[in-house]
């Protein structure tokens, strides 16, 4: 019964020690290391699992790296993971540089990647540059408006043809920085022409005074190209802004218009208020008139005599009015 137990024991014990020696040691892993020629040693394999590093995120990248003929270290490989970089991309840039005889050191290709750039993308950019559309028409439109000292509107499209420089990627300005600067630059140059038909005659006037301007400095980039894709008359934005400008002069003119129309017609009603009042005074002065002969009966400085002088006087003068006054239907009238 004792002997059973102990060899039970044992079993179980075995069992551990194998599977503690396959979880640190990946046995498949570095026996394809060997056949491949990368020297990794064990305790190298059971210090990353230590370190929380998986094997084959180095292991693999290394073997790819040695049979490209390339010289790296696990403890490279190693401090960029655990940096938070991509070891894999990171070695297949290297591999990229290296066929296409680009100077690269894992020290910059690994900063490239640090730096949240896809360094393997940049590689093949570098190989193969990328043409990209100034401006972009996934933010909204497809053309870069700009005016004429004609008053015409041009619509205008590029096409530039970039690479990466791999020595300015680091610290660099993105692809939206050259895209802006060409957008800044088609609205420099239509708008310093003279007429828009210089323009449309010439359209690579728009990629040399781009070109002059040095686009690239500060970027990732070298702009190897700016080919001019299309350019079409938009509106006439000088009339339309004349137009603008004399429909604002009509109502201002109309305004003032009105004001004087509104001073005019106050003016009339206060003339009329006037005139009524200069009635009202004499209509006043007249009430006096009897009063008066009333007082001078009174004092005796008025006869009977006289007062019926003045009464024919009056109708007598009324009379003369009346026969000088023209009648309605005769000729005079």
């Amino acid at each position: 019964m004792g002997g059973d137990y102990l060899a039970f024991v044992i079993l179980i014990l075995l069992f551990l020690i194998v599977f503690v020696f396959v979880y640190f040691i990946p046995v498949r892993l570095w026996i394809a290391a060997l056949t491949a020629g990368v020297h990794v040693s064990l305790p190298s394999l059971i210090g990353m699992r230590l370190r929380r590093v998986p094997p084959s995120v180095i292991v693999n990248p290394l073997i790819n790296a040695t049979k490209a003929g390339l010289s790296l270290t696990t403890n490279e490989l190693e401090a960029h993971y655990l940096a938070g970089g991509n070891v894999f991309q990171v070695v297949q840039a290297l591999i990229s540089a290296d066929k296409a005889n680009i100077p690269l050191t894992f020290e910059r290709a690994a900063a490239i990647d640090l730096a949240g750039r896809d360094v393997f993308e940049a590689v093949q950019m570098s190989v193969r540059p990328k043409v990209i559309d100034a401006p972009d028409p996934n933010k909204g439109s497809d053309t870069v408006a700009a005016v004429a000292m004609d008053g015409i509107q041009l619509r205008a499209k590029a096409k530039v043809t970039v690479k990466a420089n791999l020595d300015r990627l680091v610290g660099g300005a993105t692809e939206e920085t050259i895209i802006a600067r060409v957008g800044e630059g088609i609205v420099t140059t239509i708008g310093s022409s003279t007429s828009h038909k210089k323009v449309l005659e010439n359209p690579d006037l728009i990629s040399k005074t781009v070109l002059e301007k040095g686009l690239d400095s500060g970027t990732g980039f070298e702009i190897l190209s700016i080919d001019v894709a299309d350019v079409d008359v938009g509106e006439n934005i000088g009339a339309k802004l004349q137009i603008d400008q004399a429909n604002a002069d009509k109502q201002i003119a109309q305004a003032k218009a009105e004001e004087r129309k509104a001073m005019a017609i106050a003016l009339e009603q206060e003339m009329r208020a006037r005139v009524e009042e200069m009635r009202a005074r004499v209509v006043e002065a007249e009430a006096q008139v009897p009063l008066a002969i009333a007082e001078a009966f009174r004092a005796g400085r008025l006869g009977v005599m006289d007062y019926y002088t003045m009464k024919n006087i009056m109708a007598d003068t009324e009379m003369r009015q009346s026969i000088a006054k023209p009648q309605p239907g005769s000729k005079e009238s």
